[in-house]
């Protein structure tokens, strides 16, 4: 009762910062992006249940193919879900590039499928189908939302690398594409949970895992990163590989994904448009004196005797 008292004063006065919450139309559009990504996260487990019947009823399709639910794979699915056992008319099934491969695929089909996991199959096939439905139907609330009232911020982050449709959607309806809610950058890095923490107890600190945040923000970020760091040219694979090399894929990922963030913080504080850059951005910034004594120095370890001359 008197911690309540003075949380009631405190605030009385003042004194109690006042949480981040969203205008209706933003609430909305969370739930919808919130709850696409939960069916998303569905149907790719519904996929991985469905590859599992496979393996159990000995079809190796992964092993030649490249996922389980491309159009050659669902055909040949529901081939064996209506009763065709034979590997080679199976594998005839195939179309596109996974034709070449018809003997290793019809190596592959020569399993024991029986008729539990043709119904089981076919339960994951109708659901898979309802899933995809579903998100195309949240896909069209969620575009008709952002195109009403946020389709200039949409269109500044599409130029960011690794932001495709669905992650710009989730970042506006997580922020709601108002970084005055957000002091500076670091605010907003803090705030999705993509900031290291730290321990302090006795006066003595020490580093422990990201902090606290906005779950929903904070993946979305990470899956970006990753897709950012594959994008080619870019400055923010040359972090995620930089960073890389000395801590691990993971923290990289963590690292571009608070990079992200301050992009967007200033793309949408300014409005400026994005510019790149660029992948030689720390190989440029590098004292070419000081890497050539470095490199010139290994390799006199190794037993050799340099000498330069610089190019014309």
């Amino acid at each position: 009762m008197s911690d309540a008292e003075w949380l009631a004063d405190v605030a009385a006065h003042g004194m109690v910062r006042p949480s981040f919450v969203p205008p209706p139309a933003i609430r909305e559009l969370r739930e919808l992006t919130r709850y696409r990504k939960t069916q998303i996260d569905v149907r790719a487990a519904e996929i991985a249940r469905l590859e599992k019947v496979l393996q159990d009823a000995g079809i190796k399709l992964t092993s030649v193919a490249s996922k389980v639910l491309t159009q050659s794979g669902r055909a040949i699915i529901e081939a064996l879900i209506a009763g065709q056992r034979d590997p080679r008319a199976l594998a005839d099934l195939a179309r596109g590039k996974l034709r070449p491969k018809i003997p290793q695929l019809t190596a592959a089909l020569a399993g024991h499928f029986g008729a539990h996991h043709a119904i089981v199959a076919a339960c994951i096939l109708g659901h898979l189908d309802f899933l995809d439905a579903a998100i195309g139907g949240l896909d069209e609330q969620v575009a008709a939302r952002v195109a009403d009232g946020y389709q200039p911020a949409a269109r500044l982050l599409a130029d960011v690398p690794g932001l495709e449709r669905r992650s710009i959607e989730v970042i506006i309806a997580e922020t709601g594409a108002d970084m005055s809610r957000f002091p500076g950058p670091g605010h907003l890095a803090s705030w999705a949970g993509l900031c290291p923490g730290n321990h302090e107890s006795a006066g003595k600190r020490r580093r422990v895992a990201t902090t606290p945040g906005n779950q929903w923000l904070r993946r979305t970020m990470i899956e970006s990163a990753r897709a950012a760091a594959r994008t080619k040219g870019s400055y923010f694979g040359a972090q995620y590989r930089q960073i890389a090399r000395r801590r691990g894929p993971n923290k990289a990922a963590v690292a571009v994904a608070h990079s992200l963030l301050d992009v967007i913080w200033h793309i949408l504080t300014t409005g400026e448009v994005f510019t790149d850059l660029g992948e030689d951005y720390f190989t440029s910034r590098q004292d070419k004196e000081h890497q050539a004594r470095r490199l010139i120095g290994q390799l006199e370890k190794l037993g050799f005797t340099v000498q330069l001359t610089e190019a014309g």
